[in-house]
């Protein structure tokens, strides 16, 4: 596709978005890759020069951020700047993939669910894996003074049985309905003020380059605070999750102290994740 033929449809930059240069300027560069994403998935096409103005930073930063995401499978890099990576998954409903890899959910929320201690401090993300871990922490009667926090209703209202040997405050934010999960604004608010012992964190995609990813956004940056004040980072994925990269990127997998998943889990790209220094632990 021509520079010209992919962007001859598409608005000015400036005009798409509202926030001003100096605004975005004061990003970190996590956020700006964040939001550089965003409006590439919007549109067929956008120039370097765009997005350096648009983000007000220089062409050559511009690039560097257009190369971590081509190099995480994110975009797709064409001459002058890029434009969106094909064939992204969907991102289904809860309740349409609680069928999916359910046994093996089971496994790995028990095995997610015994590194739990007395005392300890936990977060427990949405979808259907942190639900199985919540379902194994109501389960586990002799767990004591355990604090969790979820920004899932289908997890806390998984965790309320176990009330009160387990304290389950829930994050506040905007609701959305797909995964029953809060999200910004406000959903960050009180993580931002917290440190906690473990984070059992939910994901969509888990690649030995491409790192932890995520499909949706308004989740991934909820997600990306859990990993930044959890002193342990574990996350949980089913084998089908394993080697797939999706749109957001959380993490590289070396900031993850384990990832467990199931027999499923293709086994060339479970050697490749430890040879990249994170411990797999496959449930039976």
């Amino acid at each position: 596709m021509s520079e010209r033929g992919a962007g001859e449809h598409a608005e000015p930059l400036a005009a798409a978005e509202e926030e001003g240069a100096d605004a975005q300027a004061a990003l970190r560069p996590d956020e700006r890759r964040d939001r550089m994403l965003a409006v590439i998935n919007e549109r067929a096409f956008v120039r370097v020069d765009e997005l350096s103005s648009h983000f007000g930073v220089s062409d050559v930063t511009a690039r560097s951020d257009l190369a971590v995401l081509a190099e995480r499978g994110q975009i797709a890099r064409i001459r002058g700047g890029a434009m969106p990576r094909p064939g992204l998954g969907r991102e289904r409903p809860f309740e349409e993939a609680l069928e999916s890899f359910a046994a093996e959910k089971l496994a790995i929320g028990r095995a997610a669910a015994d590194l739990v201690d007395d005392g300890d401090s936990v977060i427990v993300d949405v979808g259907t894996t942190a639900l199985a871990a919540a379902r194994a922490l109501v389960a586990r009667s002799e767990l004591r003074d355990v604090v969790v926090f979820t920004n899932g209703l289908k997890t806390a209202l998984e965790l309320e049985p176990a009330i009160p040997r387990l304290s389950v405050v829930v994050l506040g934010g905007t609701l959305r309905p797909l995964q029953h999960s809060l999200v910004e604004p406000l959903a960050t608010h009180l993580l931002e003020q917290m440190a906690v012992e473990t984070v059992l964190l939910g994901c969509n995609g888990v690649h030995p380059s491409g790192g932890i990813t995520n499909i949706n956004l308004p989740e991934a940056q909820v997600k990306r605070q859990m990993l930044r004040i959890a002193r342990r980072r574990i996350v949980l994925a089913d084998g089908g999750k394993i080697g797939r990269i999706e749109l957001a990127h959380l993490c590289p997998v070396e900031e993850i102290d384990m990832l467990i998943t199931g027999e499923s889990a293709d086994p060339e790209v479970r050697d490749a994740l430890r040879e990249r220094g994170c411990e797999v632990r496959v449930v039976r």
